[in-house]
C-alpha cells in the first residue's frame, strides 16, 4: 500500500538518525553508480564531508548544514553523491545523481526506438539523465540502473535515450517503468574543488 506523508517522514528521519544510527552523516563523491558505495573518489586530499539534516516534511528531507567543499584530484570525475555513517568505512546509505534534478515517474514502450513518457518533465536534447527502478516498477532490461543516458527527440514529456552523446536511440522489446532524473557529470582535467551546497532525500 502507499505510505502516508507522515510515514514517509518518519522513515526518512530514521535513516538520518533519531533512535537509529545515521546512515547519512557523511557525504561522498562517486564517479559512477553503485548500490554498495563503490567507485568513490580516492586520491589527493579528497575526504568525505559531514552533513546534518532538517526534520522531514512533505515526504522529503533537506540538509541543515554541510561542510561541502571537496578537493578533487586531476582525472577525478564526480557523477553521484553518496551517504555514509562514518568519515571512512562505515555503512553505506545510498546515492543520488550530482545536480539534484527533479525525479519523474516514467513509462517506456517496447519499440524501436523506445519512447519514454514522463509526465511534467521537459527534458532537452543532449541532456544527461539516469534511470532507477521504483516501488512496483522496473526499467526495461535494455537499460541499466544508474547508467548515464543522453536525451534524444525530446518533445514535451516524451523523449528517447541514447547510450552515447550523438548516438542512436536504444531499442527494446520490453516495456518498462521507473524514475528518471537529470544528472551532471563533472570531469577534472586538473586538480580543483567541488562544492556540494545541499541535498534532498526522498523515497522512490
Amino acid at each position: 500500500m502507499p505510505f502516508s506523508t507522515t510515514a514517509l517522514n518518519q522513515s526518512l528521519n530514521a535513516v538520518t538518525g533519531g533512535t537509529f544510527s545515521s546512515l547519512a552523516a557523511y557525504a561522498s563523491l562517486h564517479s559512477s553508480y553503485s548500490g554498495t558505495g563503490a567507485a568513490e573518489l580516492a586520491g589527493g586530499s579528497y575526504a568525505r564531508e559531514a552533513i546534518t539534516w532538517n526534520n522531514a516534511a512533505s515526504g522529503t528531507k533537506t540538509t541543515a548544514s554541510i561542510a561541502g567543499t571537496y578537493s578533487i584530484y586531476a582525472g577525478g570525475t564526480v557523477a553521484f553523491v553518496g551517504l555514509w555513517s562514518a568519515s571512512s568505512g562505515g555503512s553505506f546509505g545510498g546515492m543520488g545523481p550530482n545536480g539534484g534534478g527533479s525525479q519523474y515517474g516514467f513509462t517506456s514502450t517496447a519499440a524501436a526506438p523506445v519512447v519514454f513518457t514522463a509526465p511534467f518533465s521537459s527534458y532537452t536534447n543532449g541532456q544527461t539523465v539516469v534511470l532507477f527502478d521504483s516501488a512496483g516498477a522496473t526499467i526495461s532490461p535494455d537499460f541499466t540502473v544508474g547508467t548515464v543516458y543522453y536525451v534524444l527527440n525530446a518533445s514535451g514529456a516524451t523523449f528517447q535515450l541514447s547510450a552515447t552523446s550523438g548516438g542512436s536511440a536504444v531499442n527494446s522489446v520490453t516495456v518498462g517503468a521507473g524514475i528518471v532524473q537529470g544528472i551532471t557529470v563533472e570531469s577534472y582535467g586538473t586538480s580543483g574543488t567541488f562544492t556540494l551546497s545541499g541535498a534532498t532525500l526522498s523515497e522512490i
